[in-house]
């Protein structure tokens, strides 16, 4: 697919979609710090950073057995109650009570946004609609949002349509209610996965990089042969090349 540019976009684009769990909010740092906080709270030791990232894994595992019918459809805070259920013994946690298992399973309300977030979406917003179009179900974006200062015209999520991105409904359905053309949404990421998907949908696609996810030297899910119609280093750097 050969890239449309950026001068066309600004003029084409009516609405960004934005992934939001990495591309817009910092959410390994914000869950670690939280949890650190929490065991010096209650005199706990764990590794918090390796309890982050499988809390994100069994995130992506729980979303994939939905999507295979092995578990009912339910919303991303119930799935992950689920997985910290799971893993809390696994890293010497199983004597954490409820109250604070509930508290510590919000903590994806409370995530910090990347240092470019809300001055770049601030920008974005001047020329186009912004929406979420995450996975996250809509009372945890909505709080994520407030917590955040993220200026939102709107919050769509894959609740909306009963099922997880990568599936097409989801980005089709996100035009759908914006009132647009697939070919006027450009989707924002930095997963390729989901700009792949969101391609095939017929979206435009914006590669955001975030290097840091999984923290210094941490993986990133890599490229291949996709190719996105803008590939920017943040959103200050999306909002100068859509001319905002």
């Amino acid at each position: 697919m050969h890239p449309t540019s950026p001068t066309i976009l600004a003029t084409t684009i009516r609405a960004l979609a934005f992934d939001v769990f990495g591309t817009v909010v910092d959410w390994r740092s914000s869950v670690i710090a939280e949890g650190q906080a929490l065991g010096a709270r209650l005199g706990l030791q764990a590794d918090w950073a390796a309890l982050a990232d499988a809390w994100r894994k069994g995130y992506f595992a729980s979303m994939a057995q939905v999507a295979r019918g092995e578990l009912a459809w339910d919303t991303i805070d119930a799935l992950h109650r689920r997985v910290l259920d799971q893993l809390l013994p696994q890293h010497g946690l199983q004597a954490l009570g409820e109250a604070d298992r509930a508290l510590f399973n919000t903590v994806w309300h409370r995530l910090a946004p990347w240092p470019d977030t809300v001055a770049g979406l601030s920008r974005l917003k001047q020329g186009h609609t912004i929406t979420t179009l995450s996975n996250g179900n809509l009372a945890l974006l909505v709080a994520m949002a407030k917590h955040a200062g993220l200026p939102w015209d709107a919050v769509l999520t894959a609740e909306l349509f009963g099922c997880f991105k990568p599936d097409p409904a989801v980005y089709l359905g996100a035009a759908r209610l914006l009132g647009l053309a697939p070919a006027q949404v450009l989707m924002v990421a930095a997963h390729p996965f989901d700009l792949v998907a969101a391609q095939r949908a017929g979206l435009k696609t914006a590669y955001i990089p975030r290097p840091d996810e999984y923290g210094p030297g941490g993986r990133m899910e890599p490229v291949g042969s996709a190719v996105f119609d803008i590939v920017a280093t943040d959103f200050i750097d999306l909002a100068r090349q859509l001319g905002s």
